[in-house]
């Protein structure tokens, strides 16, 4: 009979993929529910960058158009833009930005630097200029407010194609995570399947071996009883391997039980046939020494049926022990 696996060791197995199943997606939730808050951040402060890019263009206006000298909201603008793009580029672990993911970002971020590098020096042209306003350099004034102008709406599309690719690679690796949260779903439902098939089959043997207990508990002992013969688990087979063994025994003892009432019927037929021949016989002499001859030999057979049947109360004495042992 081929030994298989314990019913514990089959439910420990399937405990342990539903623990290893569920902490996978436990775990991919947390970290997308991390990611998804990292990349809202990332894309907020791409955005943030366009708004930024038309407030440093509105302050100019207002500047030049009022001949004010107040540069703060001005420079605040610019600072701002200028630390949010090199954190974007590079990254910044204080409010945990990673550098730009992708090639793609990257090369535009570094477009959109070229861009801001020129309209930075624009707008700090302007801003001298402000300082030291003269009827002389008005006319230069006038074309650096005309390219900070011109060139705000390029500076601005060129933003938005920043924002529009984080917004796709956080799609992208939304959609990612979310394949594997649905194959780990998957593989639960598969392992659902097997767990219900595996306890079915565990149910079935223990109800087949419950069955061939009852009919051998319910069944008669005239012939030597059949060896019950299954595959099931480890349990499972240990039990019928210690019924098999009471089985073996039994049928050992029954043997043993039919050569003696063999014995007995030999013997009285042997006993019948002396007294048919006493009946008829003349010569009572030689038929009492004949029959004294079969009383010597009937005594021995006595004492081996004697014999035998000590040895059946051996066996029998000693079938619970065995089968314990084995």
């Amino acid at each position: 009979m081929r030994k298989t696996k314990t019913i514990s060791n089959k439910i420990k197995t399937i405990g342990l993929l539903f623990i290893i199943l569920m902490s996978s997606v436990i775990g991919t939730t947390i970290y997308l529910n991390a990611k998804n808050e990292k990349d809202a951040l990332i894309i907020n402060i791409a955005g943030k960058q366009r708004m930024l890019t038309q407030r440093i263009s509105k302050n100019v206006f207002y500047l030049y158009h009022n001949n004010q000298h107040s540069f703060s909201e001005l420079d605040n603008a610019t600072q701002e833009f200028i630390y949010n793009l090199n954190s974007l580029k590079d990254g910044n672990h204080l409010i945990g930005i990673d550098p730009a993911p992708t090639a793609d970002i990257s090369n535009q971020i570094s477009k959109v630097e070229i861009l801001w590098t020129n309209f930075y020096k624009n707008v700090q042209d302007i801003k001298k200029l402000l300082q030291n306003r003269t009827p002389k350099n008005e006319k230069t004034l006038k074309i650096l407010v005309d390219t900070v102008y011109a060139t705000n709406n390029n500076l601005l599309n060129e933003v938005d194609k920043i924002v529009s690719l984080y917004t796709t690679y956080a799609e992208r690796k939304t959609n990612y995570i979310k394949y594997f949260q649905y194959l780990f779903a998957f593989i639960i439902i598969l392992l659902i399947i097997y767990s219900f098939i595996q306890l079915k089959a565990m149910e079935e043997n223990v109800k087949k071996f419950l069955d061939l207990s009852k009919q051998i508990k319910e069944g008669t002992l005239n012939e030597p009883i059949d060896l019950i013969e299954f595959e099931a688990e480890k349990e499972i087979v240990e039990a019928t391997d210690t019924l098999n063994c009471f089985i073996n025994k039994i049928n050992s003892a029954m043997d043993y039980s039919n050569n003696a009432s063999k014995k007995l019927e030999d013997l009285t037929d042997e006993f019948d046939e002396i007294l048919e021949e006493l009946k008829d016989s003349r010569d009572l002499s030689s038929q009492l020494n004949k029959s004294e001859d079969m009383v010597i030999e009937s005594q021995e057979n006595l004492l081996n049926f004697t014999h035998k049947l000590e040895e059946l109360k051996k066996e029998l004495n000693s079938l619970a022990l065995n089968c314990k042992s084995k």
